[in-house]
């Protein structure tokens, strides 16, 4: 039987398409962060990132949207984690351990790359191009976690659970990186964000008993 949760087999040519598209959207990342989107042209992000003006506007339609495979990715990554999670653990469980891994990076890149998507959306409030590529975002996600989170629940879950679950999971993690962001530093005493969504899902998931933690 095949694994539902296997990954697609992808061609050398998507993956390059991926990683340009990565690279893009870290120079832009980056530059916003720096200067401000209303600062930035899309020639400044071609410029960063070691591209041609229309090799840009080949993968990415305005200067904001060139930033979404960077939010993509992580959160890509997240629901892969998700997904392997360990039959018959409880969904509450599932998500709090899933979120621990994806906030707290063990390796030097992984947190470089958690402290660019935290400058990243500290340049988002007050930017209509920015909001409606992260309000996209957030949005796709839930869609994503109610597939992933379908799966791990089994063909009897109840469709109102599953989305009650896909709905904490993705507020949690938002939430996560959005006060992350807007606190500011890794000080003593600063709140971390797998903590953060830790605290989001126990609270979100309270009272629903069929999400409950084991």
């Amino acid at each position: 039987m095949a694994d539902p949760n296997a990954q697609p087999l992808v061609s050398l040519t998507e993956r390059r398409k991926a990683q340009t598209q990565l690279d893009i959207a870290r120079s832009a990342a980056r530059l916003f962060a720096e200067r401000g989107a209303a600062a930035v042209t899309a020639e400044d992000i071609a410029g960063a990132a070691g591209i041609g003006l229309r090799t840009f506007y080949r993968y990415f339609r305005t200067k904001e949207e060139a930033v979404a495979p960077l939010i993509t990715s992580g959160i890509d990554d997240w629901l892969v984690d998700l997904a392997g999670t360990e039959p018959g653990t409880p969904v509450a469980a599932a998500l709090e351990a899933s979120a621990r891994r994806a906030l707290v990076a063990s390796e030097p890149s992984g947190y470089r790359a958690l402290q660019l998507s935290r400058d990243l959306l500290r340049a988002v409030p007050g930017d209509p191009g920015l909001e409606s590529v992260w309000f996209r975002v957030v949005n796709d996600t839930e869609e994503k976690l109610v597939a992933t989170l379908g799966l791990l629940m089994g063909p009897d879950a109840d469709p109102v659970d599953v989305r009650l679950a896909a709905v904490a999971g993705n507020t949690a993690m938002r939430l996560a990186i959005q006060t992350w962001a807007g606190t500011g530093d890794d000080t003593a005493g600063a709140p971390r964000p797998a903590d953060i969504a830790v605290r989001c899902i126990r609270t979100l998931t309270a009272g629903l008993p069929s999400l409950e933690t084991a």
